[in-house]
């Protein structure tokens, strides 16, 4: 069980770990504590967007829209490697996933299928929204494969957590599958190794 980070220890962590960072508003206030907790926090779940363009990704990642409203993550992370913070705090982005996930990623053991929606993800989990169309066929370039890499590094180095605590939201979620385009098993390989 693990307290979320200060937003002021959150930014460190990630620009510790070199990621290149744009703040974006006022991302430090910009959450949906006023409908739940947020924390303990147990991972870092890893999205995609279905968006095409750096500056309409992040407005939606930051505002939301009239059925889900923003932030829908903590930090966008653009074709580019750049890694766009527009909230922090509960975040829209995991949505009701699996409690039995969530036993696995705590004990940083190996995942179950997902086959149940029963348990409050916003509240347990760092999220990041990946630009991409997820049809399996936009790229992804090295830039943003290594983003997602340190950002998620950064915070499991902060909490003391393995490559373990890190999922997609396909993982989390039935009938989710983001991220497409690169298997979470390939990432926590990578994630692992920076870690050493």
């Amino acid at each position: 069980m693990a307290s979320p980070m200060s937003a002021n220890r959150f930014l460190d962590a990630l620009q510790d770990e070199g990621v290149t960072i744009v703040e974006v508003g006022d991302w430090r206030e910009h959450n949906r504590n006023h409908v739940g907790p947020w924390g303990p926090v147990h991972g870092v779940m890893i999205h995609h967007t279905v968006t095409s363009g750096t500056e309409e990704t992040v407005r939606l990642c930051r505002d939301g829209h009239p059925t889900l409203p923003g932030p829908l993550c903590h930090g966008v992370i653009t074709k580019d490697g750049r890694v766009h913070l527009v909230g922090y705090g509960r975040a829209n982005h995991a949505g009701l996933g699996d409690d039995d996930v969530l036993r696995a990623v705590i004990a940083e053991k190996a995942l179950p299928p997902d086959n149940e929606a029963n348990t409050d993800g916003n509240r347990h989990f760092y999220g990041f929204e990946c630009e991409n169309l997820g049809d399996g066929e936009d790229p992804w370039p090295e830039a943003q494969l290594e983003a997602i890499e340190k950002v998620s590094a950064a915070v499991c180095r902060h909490h003391g957590w393995t490559a373990r605590s890190v999922i997609g939201h396909l993982e989390w979620q039935p009938g989710k599958i983001d991220p497409k385009g690169f298997t979470m098993n390939w990432m926590r390989d990578r994630i692992e190794e920076r870690l050493k």
